[in-house]
């Protein structure tokens, strides 16, 4: 198979890093021109990362080089954030990287896009995505996002792999605290009444159930879970957003998403333990889903996931290293993740998607 990566730290954002992690890629991969990379950058060189990109293309013999700059990046090998990096995955052999126009199958797209480039128009364009939200500190360019070895002005970028098969499965990895209930009234981005009760009570409520003491809500962990039904959210199948602010005298949450009066809503905790297992049995039923020897994989995992969630140790990496020993794995700690699910393309908080390859 001619598929491999490399990653390759640096004290300073140097063009160098790109070929050398390019040139090992490739080394590994025992080929002399690679048919695409998928390059990733850290934020350290989100302000000029054309010279990176040039010289991955030159090392890469190839003009079709993609990816984004953003705060932490990732291999099978190691992660890496708050220092200056780049990772490359080079394809060979029969797998190439190509633009949408051209997709006889309709296969999922991988998607990354910066933070100020998102719409849910093109989000929702007919075509099943995958990827994430570039996270470099500005999130503005002048190139968070490129392709054909430049940097791409429409700030999202989007292909499709030849010559694989495809399965992408998503963790959200929370804890229910609550059973679902019916919201009876909204005011825009603010949800005013849950199950006839004030939503902040509900919550409050929730929290010393779970905690059985007096500790404050820690809204920064706290995800609200919603579905057009409660069956939905009881089979898995729900819509995720967060906390932006509460009213204490009134009772109020706003929430990052307009949620509708009828529509049921839990009150969920982001968990470490329940993540990583959660994690693990996605992974399992992905490979399960592929039904092939796995080859290489992607993952795109929330920068309030990685280590920064789980203290210094990337549990969901760790165990896709151990589930699949030495497969080639490519991916970025970003703003947010992008997947399809229940019919649409979403995009998660605090989310890992997770895609596997198989070229059998």
């Amino acid at each position: 198979m001619k598929v491999a990566t490399s990653i390759v730290l640096g004290n300073q954002p140097s063009a160098d890093l790109a070929s050398k992690a390019v040139s090992n890629a490739m080394r590994k991969a025992d080929i002399t021109i690679a048919n695409s990379v998928l390059l990733l950058l850290t934020s350290e060189f989100a302000g000029n990362p054309q010279a990176a990109i040039k010289t991955a293309a030159k090392a890469a013999n190839c003009t079709q080089v993609m990816g984004c700059s953003a705060t932490g990046i990732f291999t099978e090998e190691d992660w890496v954030l708050d220092a200056p990096a780049a990772a490359a995955m080079v394809f060979g052999g029969d797998i190439s990287i190509e633009l949408p126009k051209n997709n006889p199958h309709h296969q999922p797209l991988l998607t990354i896009t910066a933070p100020n480039a998102i719409n849910s128009t093109w989000l929702n364009n007919g075509n099943q995505r995958y990827g994430g939200v570039s996270g470099d500190a500005i999130g503005q360019g002048p190139f968070s996002v490129w392709q054909n070895a430049k940097g791409e002005v429409a700030g999202h970028i989007e292909a499709y792999f030849s010559g694989v098969k495809i399965a992408t499965g998503t963790s959200h990895g929370v804890q229910l605290l609550t059973q679902p209930q019916q919201i009876q009234q909204t005011n825009n981005f603010d949800l005013t009444l849950l199950n006839q009760h004030a939503p902040l009570g509900s919550l409050q409520k929730a929290w010393k159930s779970h905690t059985k003491g007096h500790e404050q809500v820690p809204l920064h962990l706290i995800i609200a879970i919603y579905a057009d039904n409660a069956e939905a959210i009881a089979q898995g199948n729900f819509n995720q957003t967060t906390i932006i602010s509460f009213d204490e005298e009134n009772g109020s949450i706003t929430l990052a998403h307009a949620l509708t009066a009828g529509q049921f809503l839990c009150w969920a905790l982001r968990d470490t333990t329940v993540a990583e297992a959660d994690f693990t049995v996605m992974a399992h039923h992905v490979a399960e889903e592929l039904a092939n020897p796995v080859d290489f994989a992607l993952m795109f995992s929330c920068l309030g996931r990685g280590p920064y969630f789980y203290n210094g140790i990337d549990r969901d990496l760790k165990v896709i290293t151990q589930t699949f020993p030495r497969m080639p794995l490519l991916g970025f700690y970003g703003n947010g993740e992008i997947a399809h699910i229940n019919g649409s393309n979403q995009l998660l908080p605090y989310s890992a998607v997770l895609s596997l390859f198989s070229t059998a």
